[in-house]
């Protein structure tokens, strides 16, 4: 069967969704998982745009070494020196060059005539692979494109030395037949393009995403990117792990391999939901809870039969398997230590021991452990979170009744290392603690979105609070897990507030340098 390598931007295209702001520590926790996936190419970030984008990237490049780290660049020379300094450890520098080429873009974004966007394409491409062994050029806005002009400039980049063509449908308005039909032209009509990858890049707002690359595939594509979970900018782009199940379900009509670990989708669709703190719609394909979820009686009685009545992808095939036995107060730490090697998690010994001394701490008051907590512990261990000394929550306490009104009470440790303690009203519980945190971190505060959910089932589950905020005008979003909703909420509050300090303080070092 051909090969299709897959091209993950979870770290690049996906961090740009809207209320996403990963750190370091968490790209580099995402960065391992999509190479156990099995990602072809891992899209680290864009180095030039931030010196967060930057550090991550070059960490990631030399960290990963069974996947291809790439980083994305303008047609810009400072853009690509400065991605040649954070890619050149990795095991095989690669670059990711764009240039918009639709006539609208070239006419009111650029400002360039047809003529000068081949000359400013060919000169980046040169001068990249002074440096870069593979140069991927990609024709931003590729779709609404003239063809016979992609077929020109393609021609000009290949024999510049590009090594990846990627022809994307930025704004998703491609139907699977034209996208398909554009690959064929493609194919057919540029000299050199059997001697370099041809890739597609879909975005899904008309939801076509998945269905656009598949026809890409179909065409002559040899590569298709996308993200996990389908995230990113407005409607987000072709969700990985969907073309990954139907290329292997259907491969009797495609006839295509990807070389994904599928038995990683689920894990990995976990990561990047938590440290988003996006979270997976139920009905979503091949990774939503109610995926192999089967209510109707008819349904349910057919899968009592035979699974394959209504289940066309076993769990199994995905990394979800049956839960083991909860964990307990009683169990030992041989059992937690087994239980973390199982899923996956590759923790120091003082990562697994703080990690057990918060599962002691859980199991007092919690009867069972399920998988979903364990899976939060593991991940808060192996995650670094560095922001967590800046201001951190001590005590909270909230007076609530229907007839008193709602006052919050919270000491904290703050920068200067003391710890103070504060106290103001809100119209309810939740306001009462985002006005009495407003008055800790004295700043201007604006909550954009709260977002409070079960980790697992029942009335003594863990709950997980997302909190999206602007400070002093600039925008971070913040997590944390308590088995109480409103110290969850306090927390992620505080940690999107850390998120933005830490990042200003990176960013004044840099500058200093």
């Amino acid at each position: 069967m051909r090969r299709i390598d897959i091209f993950d931007t979870t770290l690049r295209d996906g961090e740009q969704s809207a209320g996403i702001n990963l750190n370091t520590a968490e790209k580099l926790e995402i960065a391992r998982q999509l190479e156990k996936f099995g990602a072809t190419i891992i899209e680290a970030g864009f180095p030039a745009s931030s010196p967060g984008d930057f550090e991550a990237v070059q960490r990631i490049a030399n960290l990963v070494k069974n996947s291809t780290v790439t980083g994305l660049a303008r047609a810009m020379k400072s853009d690509i020196d400065t991605s040649w300094e954070a890619l050149r450890g990795a095991e095989q520098p690669h670059l990711h060059i764009f240039l918009a080429t639709s006539p609208i873009h070239m006419q009111y974004k650029l400002q360039k005539t047809p003529d000068q966007v081949v000359d400013i394409a060919v000169e980046a491409v040169k001068y990249a692979r002074k440096n870069f062994p593979l140069v991927q050029w990609s024709a931003e806005d590729g779709f609404r494109s003239d063809p016979e002009f992609l077929v020109r400039i393609i021609n000009k980049v290949i024999a510049a030395g590009a090594t990846t063509i990627n022809i994307p449908d930025t704004v998703g308005y491609a139907t699977p037949q034209e996208y398909g039909a554009l690959f064929k032209y493609i194919k057919e009509n540029v000299t050199g393009i059997d001697k370099v990858k041809l890739s597609a890049h879909c975005h899904d707002d008309l939801g076509l995403a998945v269905a656009n690359s598949i026809a890409a595939i179909e065409n002559g594509a040899d590569q298709v990117e996308g993200t996990i979970n389908g995230i990113g900018e407005r409607a987000g782009n072709a969700a990985l792990e969907e073309i990954a199940v139907a290329l292997h379900i259907r491969k009797d009509i495609y006839g295509f391999e990807t070389g994904i670990n599928l038995k990683e989708i689920k894990r990995t669709s976990q990561l990047v939901s938590q440290l988003t703190g996006v979270v997976v719609q139920p009905n979503k394909a091949i990774v939503g809870k109610n995926a192999f979820a089967h209510e109707s009686g008819i349904h349910q009685d057919g899968m009592l039969k035979n699974r394959e009545t209504y289940e066309i992808i076993t769990p199994e095939l995905i990394g979800e398997t049956t839960a083991p036995l909860a964990l307990g107060k009683h169990s030992g730490r041989h059992a937690f230590k087994d239980r973390a090697i199982t899923m996956g998690f590759d923790l120091s010994e003082d990562k697994l021991n703080e990690a057990f001394v918060e599962f002691k701490k859980l199991a007092d008051r919690k009867k069972e452990i399920s998988e979903d907590d364990l899976y939060v512990l593991f991940t808060d261990r192996q995650i670094q979170h560095t922001d967590a000394l800046i201001y951190k929550l001590e005590t909270i306490q909230v007076q609530y009744g229907t007839t008193n009104v709602p006052t919050a009470t919270i000491s904290a440790t703050v920068p200067s290392g003391e710890t103070v303690t504060v106290a103001t009203t809100g119209a309810g519980s939740v306001e009462a603690i985002f006005n009495t945190l407003e008055l800790l971190v004295q700043g201007e505060v604006h909550i954009l979105d709260y977002r409070v959910t079960s980790i697992s089932k029942g009335r003594d589950a863990l709950g997980e609070a997302v909190v999206n905020l602007s400070f002093n005008g600039q925008v971070s979003i913040g997590r944390d897990v308590a088995q109480d909703v409103l110290e969850a909420s306090a927390k992620a509050y505080l940690n999107a507030i850390n998120r933005q300090l830490i990042n200003a303080n990176v960013r004044v070092k840099e500058v200093s340098k």
